[in-house]
């Protein structure tokens, strides 16, 4: 069997499948675990597509015929021919329709790993099976299990169960089927073309011609085509698909640029340094993909309890129908089947296989109406057990948009003809910060005149005369008068932007990403619940610092690149702490995945929403707290469920069995006995709905 999955750079169609329940199970043909009975995910879009749609044709078949089985099954006097068009269409829907069901459960069996689908197969099973022989022998049928001469059939009860597994797993693999639509957008990131220069000519190449060395034209607004190195030009490149950071980076002959990212102004010449799969991006898409198929979800509670139930009812099923058949009156025979399949009907696990979906459905619909919208189940079952949540700053805890903070003005100078002064020279810049401060100025409707003999100094600022005055506007390595406060700004991990004008300093601006105003609540939320909070991020550790220490951040990790966050993850989960993730950029991406649980801001990028398990919709951090006591109030009522319909079925084993001799349990009387466990699982689960507990105390509820 493979042990991983292709590259997706790689042009291999060789299909892998694997297991999402336990990823260690992979083979390049379609089928299912042996050990828990999933169908087998592959790692193709086009072949996931299929499974889906056979199931849904499945499913919907299934609830189209087990339809008039109900109807004809109702009808006051049963005919002949009635009993025998159920039997036709329970035929179709048990073995037609819902073959899957039998034939995973033989797997089970074979692989001596008994699991959800050896309980389900072996309720329909028995349904049928007595309805079957009750249609074929009826003369067999004691006279107390029969109506007005006629047995009781169950052909509707084996028709309805295999219709509701069925549609069951088309809403499973509808979910599943989203994991790799991260991928698919990774890869829409990629650049196609490249422009190679050779010998003063200049051609047009695919991405895949590329070769280490090659020198490459980039133009304004493209996206860079591999990683490599600047030989030529000055630019500014947004590079916040794998920083996370909003304002473009400033680049210089022999500054190393990253396939993918923008070029924002100037033209420039690079040599290509690494190409294919070595690029950053490429790697960034490896990482997602391996993490996605790495992660196995925790064992489901209902599949160690079916461990122990299925074998134990099979004994007592069997060891009913010998002691009757012994001892039992006569038709000793007929008495030990009837009873025996009692057993194996009240056992139906309904109760068992409704406990955990349906108490899941409701939770995340409770979710999603307070803007949690949560992936799969899997999530929701592992957020109760988060002990340390992992945050990125830019556009997570700050608003991803920088913005200015204050201007402080000398003697003599007001802060709009500050903004006036330096707006006027900034037009003509195509620095990022220059456009946040013109931005500042126009809202306030702050007239801006036209600058002359404009001049930009790399790396400094830009000059030029406006109204008559030299200007200058740009980093000083003096404040002239303004040091202690200019020093204050930058501690607080703020941008500074001097403005001079002749020579003398009129005043500064202060620029920085804002924190969400919801953030420092939700941080003290999560240190209530006696949650651990790390700060992980590509940004500059003077900001990462002062945005830690004024949120009260546990730890902080700065600087670190897509690779490194999701090394820090791992060395993370490798101290036996279940991590929670939280971000919004494609560099994120990877370290979501990764994580036990990723959670994106619902404001961010396609990549990480669809790396993520969870989405907090409006990009509110009090949304993790939220889901968090959201998880512990689900995984609570699971556990109520699996109770009742463990008990239930319990309880009425032994009744089912004849321990009440001469009162005998009808299968009819059993029939109901399983609908009334399920009713009453269905119930509890509902309770959840109407829970007050899905968010912390202290915590208002939100509208979303």
């Amino acid at each position: 069997m493979p042990s991983c999955c292709p590259s997706p750079t790689s042009s291999n169609t060789n299909l892998v499948f694997a297991c999402p329940m336990h990823p260690e199970i992979q083979q390049n043909y379609p089928g299912n675990c042996p050990i828990c009975g999933m169908r087998l995910e592959s790692l193709s879009d086009n072949e996931n597509e299929k499974d889906y749609h056979t199931m849904k044709v499945r499913a919907l078949s299934a609830t189209l015929l087990s339809i008039p089985i109900i109807l004809l099954s109702s009808m006051p006097s049963l005919t002949q021919f009635s009993t025998w068009l159920q039997l036709l269409f329970s035929t179709l829907v048990v073995f037609g329709a819902g073959w899957p069901i039998f034939e995973r459960a033989w797997q089970s069996i074979l692989n001596r790993s008994l699991n959800m689908f050896s309980l389900i197969a072996l309720g329909v099973g028995a349904a049928y099976l007595y309805s079957t022989l009750a249609l074929l022998f009826p003369s067999q049928i004691p006279e107390s299990f029969k109506e007005h001469g006629t047995p009781f059939l169950y052909f509707e009860a084996a028709s309805m169960i295999t219709a509701l597994v069925l549609i069951g797993q088309v809403l499973e693999l509808k979910a599943t089927s989203k994991t790799s639509l991260a991928i698919k957008t990774l890869l829409q990131q990629v650049p196609t073309i490249a422009h190679r220069l050779s010998q003063s000519n200049e051609e047009d190449i695919s991405i895949d011609m590329v070769k280490v060395n090659d020198i490459l034209r980039v133009k304004p607004g493209e996206k860079i085509p591999i990683d490599g190195r600047i030989i030529e030009g000055n630019t500014f490149i947004d590079e916040s698909m794998i920083t996370g950071e909003p304002m473009p980076v400033q680049k210089s002959p022999s500054d190393a640029v990253t396939g993918g990212t923008i070029n924002q102004t100037g033209s420039f010449k690079m040599q290509a340094i690494r190409v294919g799969k070595d690029t950053l991006l490429a790697r960034i898409i490896q990482m997602v993909s391996e993490a996605q198929h790495s992660k196995a979800p925790i064992q489901k509670l209902v599949d160690t309890i079916a461990s122990y139930f299925v074998p134990a009812v099979l004994l007592i099923a069997f060891f009913t129908g010998i002691a009757w058949a012994i001892w039992g009156p006569e038709p000793r025979f007929a008495y030990g089947l009837v009873n025996a399949i009692s057993v194996l009907i009240i056992a139906c696990p309904c109760a068992l296989g409704l406990a955990t979906p349906m108490s899941i459905m409701v939770g995340i619909g409770r979710g999603a109406k307070e803007g949690i919208l949560i992936k799969n189940a899997t999530a929701l079952e592992q957020l109760e057990r988060v002990t340390t949540v992992v945050i990125d700053k830019t556009g997570t805890l700050t608003e991803g948009k920088p913005e200015i903070i204050k201007i402080t003005c000398a003697p003599n100078w007001n802060e709009k003809d500050l903004l006036r002064i330096a707006g006027a020279l900034e037009q003509q810049s195509e620095h990022p910060l220059a456009k946040t401060i013109v931005n500042a100025a126009k809202l306030q409707q702050i007239y801006m005149p036209e600058a002359t003999q404009f001049q930009s100094l790399t790396g400094q600022g830009v000059i030029g005369i406006v109204d008559g005055q030299k200007v200058f506007v740009g980093k000083s390595s003096n404040g002239h008068g303004f040091d202690e406060t200019i020093k204050e700004a930058q501690q607080q991990g703020q941008t500074v932007v001097i403005v001079n004008v002749n020579e003398n300093t009129i005043g500064f601006i202060a620029i920085a990403d804002r924190i969400k105003a919801s953030t420092p609540q939700a941080i003290t939320s999560l240190h209530n619940a006696n949650i651990k909070v790390i700060m992980l991020t590509g940004d500059n550790p003077l900001t990462a610092q002062a945005v830690a220490s004024q949120l009260h951040i546990d730890e902080v990790y700065s600087g670190m690149s897509p690779s490194e966050k999701i090394n820090i993850i791992k060395k993370l989960k490798s101290e036996n702490t279940i991590i929670a993730m939280a971000g919004d950029g494609i560099n994120d991406a990877p370290a979501l995945a990764e994580a036990d649980i990723g959670i994106a801001m619902g404001t961010g990028t396609d990549v990480a929403i669809e790396s993520a398990q969870i989405t907090l919709v409006k990009g509110d951090l009090k949304g993790i707290a939220s889901a968090i006591q959201l998880s512990k109030d689900t995984m609570r009522n699971i556990r109520q469920n699996l109770f009742l319909a463990f008990i239930y079925n319990t309880a009425s084993i032994p009744i089912a069995a004849g321990i009440l001799y001469p009162l005998l349990l009808n299968p009819i009387v059993a029939s109901a006995a399983m609908a009334l466990s399920s009713l009453s699982v269905i119930l509890n689960a509902l309770r959840l709905r109407r829970s007050k507990g899905a968010l912390p105390p202290g915590t208002p509820d939100c509208d979303y």
